[in-house]
């Protein structure tokens, strides 16, 4: 297995230690909602620590430490503390949450990050909710981050955060995996794929990606892999997020523009990632059936291993496209394998593809897109012009805009 691709830095070290600082809290104190109030302060202190004094021995115990002296003064506040502590002092070793000297290492058990992937996505809590208190709790990000990357004021982040917290309060912090733990692992997945996706192409905003939000879903994804290594549908996923992330450097030109696919420079993709991705997606399909992402996972190897556009096994990506349709149809798929129909029939047979979709896409601007891009190949430069210029209008990211203006203006030229 090739060695892991993923970033590194201080952000990333207290990112990856956020969810077991949390969960020794929540262990022993409990009040989930202060507990992770009291973490976000201790992430914060470390920040504007650590770059100046250095990282400490033991990252995890330095953070404990801060964090648990703050959830105590917030505790102290409250009536019933000494209850609580007590209560809390009964049930808990009496090591298990004080940094153990220098040299000398317990291994924090990664199982918290998995409870409190499964709290988060939480089936009382609305999807918005799930995704902002993901990234709060378990990825570490403070509110003010969670806020920009969904281009909402902070206050308002702040008190989704809040009511998401408030309605799970009370809920059990029990084993990694609850008892209906495939629904509920359907629904960690599937938030983590939606951060992903927003950050790798963002839904608007000046920016064609938020690299941050798409590091913190490939963070949280091999998290829960390392947790459930031979489940295939988390392993699909995790090769479908490398294979896919590896593209990034490729994708922006050097004023931000958006270069398509069929035009970026493949010496910029990023080898690890594809050679880690490439060789999970491999894993995941011996350990069958293939699920949603390891078929679209597979895809995306094919794309990453063509050394050029001319390489692309287009029949072979059709194929798995006819098998992802079949087994899980849905819009966006059915428009990737019109692309793939187009390129091994030609445009005018991904033409009738793309009009089979008409009534359940009409007004996205992607399906306006393709539509341009089939009509340009066929040759119909007033249709393709048209649809350009639906799409440009319909998109909120000002990169695709850009992009689809600029075609258009090349076909009136």
């Amino acid at each position: 297995m090739p060695e892991p691709y993923e970033p590194h830095g201080i952000e990333d070290l207290l990112r990856r230690h956020a969810p077991q600082v949390l969960g020794a809290l929540v262990r022993r104190y409990g009040h989930f909602d202060l507990a992770e109030d009291a973490v976000q302060e201790a992430l914060l202190a470390a920040a504007r620590q650590w770059p100046e004094s250095g990282e400490p021995d033991n990252p995890r115990g330095w953070l404990i430490k801060v964090a648990s002296r703050r959830l105590t003064d917030l505790l102290r506040a409250e009536e019933s503390r000494r209850r609580r502590e007590e209560n809390a002092a009964q049930l808990t070793p009496r090591d298990a949450f004080t940094a153990p000297p220098p040299g000398e290492g317990r291994a924090p058990s990664e199982d918290d990050t998995l409870t409190l992937l499964f709290l988060c996505c939480h089936p009382d809590l609305t999807p918005p909710a799930q995704v902002a208190l993901t990234l709060r709790a378990v990825g570490g990000l403070t509110t003010a981050e969670i806020a920009r990357a969904h281009l909402v004021p902070e206050a308002t982040m702040a008190q989704r955060i809040s009511r998401a917290k408030q309605r799970i309060r009370g809920v059990p912090f029990g084993r990694p995996v609850p008892a209906d733990h495939d629904t509920r692992l359907a629904v960690v997945l599937q938030v983590l794929y939606l951060i992903f996706n927003e950050g790798y192409t963002a839904t608007s905003g000046t920016d064609l990606r938020r690299a941050g939000l798409a590091h913190e879903a490939l963070r949280l994804t091999r998290a829960v892999h390392a947790l459930l290594p031979h489940d295939g549908t988390v392993t699909g996923l995790l090769a479908l997020m490398l294979l896919t992330e590896a593209r990034a450097p490729a994708r922006t030109g050097p004023d931000g523009e958006l270069i398509p696919l069929d035009e970026q420079d493949r010496t910029l993709w990023t080898r690890a990632a594809i050679d880690e991705g490439t060789a999970l997606v491999a894993e995941a399909l011996r350990r069958g059936p293939a699920g949603a992402y390891q078929l679209q996972a597979a895809i995306a190897a094919l794309h990453d291993e063509a050394a050029s556009p001319g390489d692309t096994d287009w029949p072979q990506i059709l194929a798995l496209y006819d098998v992802l349709v079949e087994r899980f149809p849905e819009p966006m798929a059915e428009l990737g394998r019109a692309v793939a129909v187009a390129m091994v029939e030609g445009p005018a047979a991904g033409l009738r593809e793309v009009g089979l979709l008409e009534g359940r896409l009409k007004g996205h601007y992607r399906l306006d897109a393709v539509r341009a891009h089939l009509l340009e190949r066929a040759g119909d430069r007033g249709g393709a012009l048209a649809a350009y210029r639906a799409a440009a209008g319909a998109t909120l990211s000002e990169p695709e805009a850009r992009y689809l203006r600029a075609r258009a203006a090349r076909l009136e030229s």
